[in-house]
C-alpha cells in the first residue's frame, strides 16, 4: 500500500511586485493558511517518509508555515514540480523508491488537480466531485494505491481517502467575499 498526498501551496500575493511568477511570495492570509494546514495535519497524525516540492518561492513559504505546525519536513526541491503538469507529476511519482510508503508532493494547480481526477475514478457523490468543483490553494489530497512499488501507479487507481481545505480547518480562511 503505497499513500500520496498533494498539497497546493498557499495563497500568492499578487499585489507583491516581482519579476518572476518563480518569485512570487505568499499573502498574510496564505501564510495562516499554512499554517493552519500544519497543525491539522500533525493533529492528523500524518508522516511521509517523502518530501518533493517546487523549489518556487510561494511553495517554500508554504513549507516554511506548514513546518510552525506540523515540524520539519526536509523537502527535496525538483524543478520539474514548478507549473508541472498533471503527467509530469505522474513521473515524479513514479520514480519514487519502492521503500517509501508515504509521498507528499507541493507544488501548483491545475497540475495538482488534474492529477487526482486522473488518479481516481470518476464516481459521483464522493469526494472526488469536491476536487472537480475546485482545487483551492494550501489544500490537501490524500490518496492510497494497492500496489508495492510506485512504478504501478497508474490511472484510475488511487482511493481519495482525504480532501482538507483551509476553510475545513478554519472558516476564516475561506473564499475571501467579492
Amino acid at each position: 500500500m503505497k499513500t500520496l498526498t498533494l498539497l497546493r501551496h498557499a495563497k500568492s500575493g499578487w499585489d507583491d511586485p516581482v519579476a518572476r511568477d518563480f518569485d512570487r511570495p505568499l499573502n498574510p492570509k496564505g501564510r495562516r493558511a499554512a499554517a493552519a494546514m500544519g497543525k491539522h495535519l500533525r493533529g492528523l497524525g500524518l508522516t511521509f517518509d517523502r518530501v518533493i516540492a517546487s523549489p518556487a518561492m510561494r511553495v517554500r513559504e508554504t513549507l516554511d508555515d506548514v513546518a510552525t505546525g506540523f515540524g520539519p519536513l526536509s523537502p527535496e526541491w525538483d524543478k520539474r514540480l514548478y507549473l508541472a503538469s498533471a503527467a509530469s507529476l505522474l513521473d515524479v511519482v513514479r520514480e519514487t523508491p519502492a521503500e517509501a510508503a508515504s509521498l507528499l508532493l507541493v507544488g501548483h494547480n491545475p497540475g495538482l488537480e488534474d492529477l487526482v481526477l486522473m488518479l481516481v475514478p470518476d464516481e459521483r457523490g464522493g469526494l472526488r466531485d469536491t476536487v472537480e468543483e475546485k482545487y483551492p490553494t494550501a489544500t490537501l489530497a490524500e490518496m492510497t494505491f494497492a500496489v508495492d512499488d510506485w512504478a504501478d501507479v497508474a490511472a484510475g487507481g488511487a482511493t481519495l481517502t482525504r480532501f482538507v481545505r483551509p476553510r475545513d480547518v478554519d472558516a476564516t480562511l475561506g473564499p475571501d467575499e467579492g
